[in-house]
């Protein structure tokens, strides 16, 4: 078996917590790295060029200035730069074809620089330029005529709403996809372990029927393995419960017969020693009762795995076949085993021996006075199938798994007499601690006993 340290560096399977949270990670750095790149390089760009309405706003000056020059010429130019002027902070000129000003103030040695670095509506402004761009308009219906030139206002200006898009591209977008990578965290990781606190707690409040939702317990993961575990360890621990619940019920109701029958003795007239092997009968019964049942109960709680060693099956029935002609009387004869020398199974055999030793007392006690118990099996794959066939009236269909609850009489017997009910549930709880099986069927003849178990 795989030690702890070992199980920690194995390669996660391909339905491990491990892959999921790997891709949401993984998905969730691409996403935001292609976020970074397309979107912001988007609204880099729509920030750098003019808006629709800048746009209008300056070509309707470049249609005044070539309106004014077809009405008054010189002189309607500089009374439309004047009026412009009062309008805007920057510098406004018109100039003609041969780069010359025609308004009637020429173009100084600073502005004739400027003139070789002006740039179109269609272009993009730079936001890290040094001062306000100038703007090259030609006019709108005759171009050839002459050009306004215009330092661009500040309010026509692209990105007045940089800072907010850089908050909402930065900030509030990052943010909200970070908000639903926490929320797929949440959901795959915190509510299952919610789940199994609410589970928790429910034991703790004696709730053992509570399990965890299907939801968790669905899952292919760690945790959908840890939720099922969960429920398994819930199912063992509400069986266990209500096994040693019935346990103590059903103990204490055979007592009572038992102790009655004690007070009845120590109540009479009878002679010392008619009342001394009364009561040394009633003390074995009890012994018997309190060892079988206590039994019972280590058998149903002790979770240690057994050690197993290879049984040969003929030799161990010959040791019990010889006890039980001893305590029963019963001839050798009457107890045959058909069983082959080479029936070996693996096994612990003390268990094995006590579960066939309950087995066989069991069949001597409905088996009428001269018939034959017989023992045989044969080969099954890996397995075993052995089985006692005894001759006796057999047990009700509906009857053949209720013999193996605990205290089960079935006979109308008194409680010692003819046993306590409780040899089958010993013996099948050894058995399936071993690996194997323990079932019974009426065959028309008797009450067949079945068992299968591990082969060597």
């Amino acid at each position: 078996m795989c030690s702890v340290a070992q199980r920690c560096t194995e390669v996660p399977n391909r339905h491990s917590l491990f892959w999921k949270l790997a891709i949401l990670l993984v998905g969730f750095c691409l996403l935001m790295i292609g976020l970074s790149w397309t979107w912001g390089r988007h609204m880099e760009t729509q920030n750098a060029f003019l808006s629709d309405q800048a746009k209008g706003t300056l070509q309707g000056y470049a249609s005044e200035a070539e309106q004014a020059w077809a009405r008054g010429g010189q002189a309607g130019i500089d009374a439309w730069l004047a009026a412009v002027r009062d309008k805007e902070s920057g510098w406004v000129g018109v100039i003609g074809p041969d780069l010359q000003s025609l308004s009637s103030t020429p173009l100084n040695e600073v502005e004739n620089r400027r003139l070789t670095f002006l740039r179109g509506i269609d272009w993009p402004v730079s936001p890290r330029s040094i001062g306000m761009p100038w703007m090259r308009l030609p006019f709108t219906e005759q171009p050839h005529l002459g050009t306004l030139v215009m330092e661009l206002p500040q309010r026509l200006a692209p990105g007045q709403y940089r800072v907010l898009w850089r908050v909402v591209t930065n900030g509030i977008i990052p943010g909200l996809f970070t908000l639903l990578l926490c929320v797929g965290l949440y959901r795959m990781l915190i509510v299952p372990l919610i789940q199994l606190r609410e589970q928790a707690n429910a034991w703790r409040a004696d709730q053992l029927s509570a399990r965890v939702a299907s939801s968790t317990t669905s899952r292919q993961d760690e945790l959908g393995e840890l939720g099922r575990a969960f429920d398994d360890m819930a199912e063992r621990l509400q069986g266990t419960v209500a096994l040693q619940q019935q346990l103590l019920r059903d103990l204490s109701h055979e007592l009572r017969t038992p102790l009655s029958r004690l007070r009845v003795a120590c109540d009479s007239e009878a002679d010392a020693q008619h009342l001394r092997e009364r009561l040394g009968r009633e003390i074995d019964c009890m012994q018997r009762l309190v060892e079988d049942t206590l039994q019972l109960a280590w058998l149903d709680t002790e979770r240690a795995p057994l050690s197993k060693e290879p049984i040969q099956v003929q030799a161990l029935w010959d040791m019990l076949a010889e006890d039980a002609c001893y305590e029963s009387g019963w001839p050798a004869a009457q107890l045959h085993c058909a069983l082959e020398a080479s029936c070996w199974v693996q096994g612990n055999l003390n268990s094995l021996a006590q579960a066939l030793e309950n087995i066989l007392r069991n069949a001597i006690r409905h088996s009428p006075a001269g018939s034959v118990i017989r023992l045989d099996g044969r080969r099954q794959g890996d397995h075993w199938l052995i089985w006692l066939q005894d001759q006796g009236g057999g047990v009700a269909q509906s009857e053949l798994e209720r013999i193996f609850a605990p205290f089960t009489r079935l006979d109308g017997s008194r409680p010692g007499d003819g046993g306590f009910g409780l040899g089958l549930s010993i013996a099948r709880n050894a058995i399936v601690r071993q690996g194997g099986r323990l079932w019974a069927q009426n065959t028309g003849q008797g009450l067949r006993l079945n068992m299968q178990l591990p082969a060597v």
